[in-house]
């Protein structure tokens, strides 16, 4: 099945899901056999407006281990045209020149959706603002489904800052398609989940709570999902930052707490919300979805491309 373009959570039906997981474990077999070379004569263009580590290198690698080339801006707000002030839409129409896919990180909310407003290439959204994170979900979700074998009747707890975090956004429509999720919201009164996210939910008949108490919800739930009060996103809020960081930490405490088959998830970078002390836990499983970030966008790359 091909995919036109990666923009939000909300494009993707459970059987679009299911092959991408399918294509996903493709994909890890081939990542650990040497590579291939199906994406040969593509051209990747990784466009950052905002700083990445893992997710600009993870796309970059899996291109080159599908064969393909990659030209690449990291900190395109200062380093492009746009620091002269050309227009997001008239730096993708430049691109798509150069490249057979674009892979788009933006500071602002909706950045994805006016980038397809002028493409003929595909672009895949790498996180645009407080907006969405969709690649990121579909991992998160990989990681999720080699843990439990599937979603129906998960316990899921989102901890942190929900207000800006994207991928709790994305992440929240994914877990909506399945049956009997059940989703706590963790976070000071300050960085709630916005309205837009319950609505859905209730309307896609999803129960939800709302917790300022990690360690009362920490037993009951299959997954925890934490992430990092984002002081980039409140430096006009100084007084709700101080009130948040710190807030929810996972520490051995917490973790021993869990169900003995749960898992704690991070999109990463973490900051001081999870204790390197249980970085060896059976149950932290951060690192292994960085691991497969790689697989599921391999498979991105190639049902964009290819299929």
């Amino acid at each position: 099945m091909k995919i036109r373009h990666v923009i939000e959570a909300q494009q993707f039906n459970k059987e679009l899901l299911e092959e991408i997981f399918r294509e996903a474990e493709e994909m890890e077999r081939i990542a650990f056999s040497g590579g291939s070379d199906i994406l040969r004569h593509n051209i990747m263009a990784t466009v950052f407006y905002e700083p990445s580590t893992r997710t600009r290198l993870s796309f970059e690698s899996a291109m080159l281990r599908l064969g393909g080339e990659i030209v690449s801006t990291e900190n395109a707000k200062e380093f492009s045209s746009a620091a002269k002030g050309e227009s997001l839409q008239d730096t993708v129409r430049t691109l798509q020149s150069y490249s057979d896919i674009i892979v788009l990180r933006h500071y602002e909310s909706g950045a994805a959706k006016a980038a397809v407003e002028v493409a003929t290439v595909p672009i895949i959204n790498a996180g645009d603002g407080s907006g969405q994170h969709p690649t990121q979900s579909l991992l998160d979700m990989y990681t999720i489904k080699q843990s439990f074998c599937g979603f129906e009747k998960l316990k899921v707890a989102l901890v942190g800052d929900l207000e800006n975090g994207r991928t709790v956004r994305s992440l929240s429509y994914l877990l909506a398609k399945y049956e009997g999720v059940k989703i706590f919201f963790v976070s000071p009164e300050c960085l709630k989940m916005r309205d837009d996210i319950k609505e859905y939910l209730e309307r896609h008949n999803v129960t939800w709570e709302e917790s300022e108490d990690l360690s009362e919800i920490a037993p009951e739930v299959e997954v925890i999902y934490m992430t990092r009060i984002q002081r980039e996103r409140l430096l006009d809020r100084p007084d709700d930052y101080e009130k948040a960081k710190g807030k929810f930490v996972v520490d051995k405490k917490i973790i021993d707490s869990m169900k003995k088959e749960a898992i704690l998830l991070h999109p990463l970078p973490r900051v001081d919300e999870i204790s390197v002390e249980v970085d060896n836990n059976p149950r932290s499983m951060y690192f292994k979805q960085v691991q497969n970030g790689l697989f599921v966008r391999m498979a991105l790359l190639k049902m964009c491309l290819i299929n």
